[in-house]
């Protein structure tokens, strides 16, 4: 009885294990993908992921909308789809790049990957 139950177990942890492998593999893809976005965008030419630019580093946008997400994401999709003047890091103003992205699931998806850093 008792090597049937560990049989039980081995098996449990496998799926589990897998269910995890395939949850971090799509969630890499997303990375992956949410990245090539922002190049073809040329929105690296003023922010990084993790560093300042021109323009705020994405985890600084995403720290300052931490718990305001809605915020966060009313803010960032109004710059990625209207081009306002924004102030850069060194107190110069330019207007904001209008994002290649039409549809408004995939902007927000792009908006929340961000505020999710």
């Amino acid at each position: 009885m008792g090597s049937m139950r560990s049989l039980w177990v081995l098996v449990l942890c496998g799926m589990f294990g897998a269910a995890f492998s395939v949850t971090a593999i799509a969630a890499g893809d997303e990375d992956v993908e949410f990245k090539k976005v922002l190049k073809q965008n040329d929105c690296f030419k003023c922010h990084a992921i993790d560093k300042t630019k021109k323009g705020p580093s994405y985890k600084k946008i995403a720290a300052k909308y931490k718990g305001k997400e809605a915020e966060g994401e009313e803010k960032m999709l109004k710059n990625i789809t209207t081009g306002p003047t924004v102030k850069l890091e060194d107190g110069t103003e330019e207007e904001h790049k209008i994002i290649d992205i039409t549809d408004q699931a995939e902007l927000k998806k792009l908006v929340r990957w961000i505020l999710s850093l």
